[in-house]
């Protein structure tokens, strides 16, 4: 399979693997500190790549934001 028919368009392809490896750090720190933390939100399987108002991107965004935002309260101590 090509990259032009891989299923999931991305428009920030470059970008998401950044993302992925600030998650896989994150969850290091986690466990390392003795955390049994839930698994990030999935990315998405779908999109259209046409910048949609509330695209599926938009929305794993806010959740994985969430996400970090528990973590970081459960290394805080909180």
């Amino acid at each position: 399979m090509t990259e032009n028919e891989h299923p999931i368009i991305d428009p920030g392809q470059a970008q998401r693997q950044a993302v992925r490896q600030g998650i896989a750090q994150f969850q290091q720190r986690l466990r390392q500190a003795g955390h049994d933390f839930r698994e990030p939100p999935p990315e998405p399987t779908s999109c259209c790549g046409r910048g949609c108002n509330g695209c599926v991107w938009e929305s794993y965004e806010t959740a994985l934001m969430w996400w970090y935002e528990d973590g970081g309260e459960l290394l805080a101590g909180r």
